[in-house]
């Protein structure tokens, strides 16, 4: 399962596959306007968002307004959460001086790690650079996603982790794994996306759960228990990687509750660096060539589409443990 991804966001990504592609700037538009009031708000990776730092005409402007009014709210929300905290780690260790309580130990506790939480976003959020960790995202988070819209490659914001149209908003708890299509139930529990709604994401690197353990070659030792380690995978040489995509366009019986765009990543069993590293899974990346036939599959049969899922781009997974 992929459960995070460094993603491209930068438009000039897709337009090496398609040059005349657009970003839907009135759906990142809605997206980032939903981020000043939603509960819980829509995760988006820091390099979608500085994206519109440069923007061209007066709708990317408006966009880059809302995230910089969202940005200087959270800024001034951690501010002031931090100067509550190093409050009740003052009065903590104060009354720790004199006297030892569960309750000053615990406040002492708390409050230092959040203090800590919060000293580190606002780094990160004042942070005029951007790195690989700004570029990641986990499950429940958004991603622009290329899809293919009366003919025209269009730039969509999408959340990963799909929703399949006309299906309950529980299925998102239910099935919490739907950020990830698997090859053998494309035809299954997909069949409603495979072969009729087809995405493309851009990642360059991708990380996995595994068991250190299996990642180790080992047997688990008597007594030991199994302990989860983050792999980090990267391709060799180093590519943009043309993830092949299911998505859907989920509409809510009540009209006052918004349409969602969300995907999953088809995934497949694993190349043999990776199964040797101790994962079971890896994402799908298509060759450039076979992309355009990915996101057309009206009128393709499966069989078809399943045979641009075989031949996929050559590469060799190289690994090591995520920082």
């Amino acid at each position: 399962m992929c459960y995070s991804a460094a993603v491209r966001a930068d438009h000039a990504a897709f337009q090496r596959l398609f040059p005349s592609s657009r970003m839907a700037i009135k759906e990142f538009f809605e997206l980032y306007w939903r981020k000043k009031a939603a509960k819980p708000v829509p995760r988006t990776p820091r390099v979608m968002d500085a994206q519109f730092t440069h923007a061209k005409g007066q709708d990317e402007q408006a966009v880059r307004e809302l995230i910089a009014e969202f940005d200087a709210a959270q800024v001034v929300s951690l501010e002031q959460d931090l100067f509550k905290q190093r409050k009740r780690l003052a009065d903590a260790e104060r009354t720790l001086q004199t006297k030892v309580t569960k309750k000053a130990q615990e406040d002492q506790r708390i409050s230092t790690a959040k203090i800590e939480q919060a000293l580190q976003r606002l780094s990160r959020m004042k942070r005029p650079e951007l790195n690989e960790s700004d570029a990641r995202i986990f499950p429940g988070w958004w991603a622009p996603v290329l899809v293919m819209e009366d003919g025209e490659p269009v730039i969509r914001p999408m959340r990963y982790q799909c929703r399949p149209a006309g299906k309950p908003a529980f299925y998102d708890t239910k099935y919490p794994g739907t950020y990830n299509a698997r090859r053998d139930n494309l035809r299954g529990f997909w069949r409603g996306q495979f072969g009729q709604t087809h995405g493309l994401m851009i990642v360059t690197t991708f990380f996995e759960n595994v068991a250190r353990h299996a990642a180790e070659g080992r047997e688990l030792l008597p007594g030991e228990s199994p302990e989860n380690t983050v792999l980090r995978f990267e391709p060799r040489p180093a590519q943009d990687m043309y993830v092949a995509c299911l998505y859907s366009h989920w509409t809510s019986p009540n009209p006052d509750e918004p349409d969602l765009w969300s995907f999953a990543a088809v995934t497949d069993d694993p190349p043999p660096e990776v199964a040797a590293a101790g994962h079971d899974r890896c994402i799908v990346q298509l060759r450039p060539e076979n992309v355009a036939r990915w996101l057309t599959p009206a009128g393709r049969s499966l069989d078809e589409l399943d045979a641009l899922l075989d031949d996929k781009e050559p590469a060799f997974y190289e690994h090591r443990l995520a920082a």
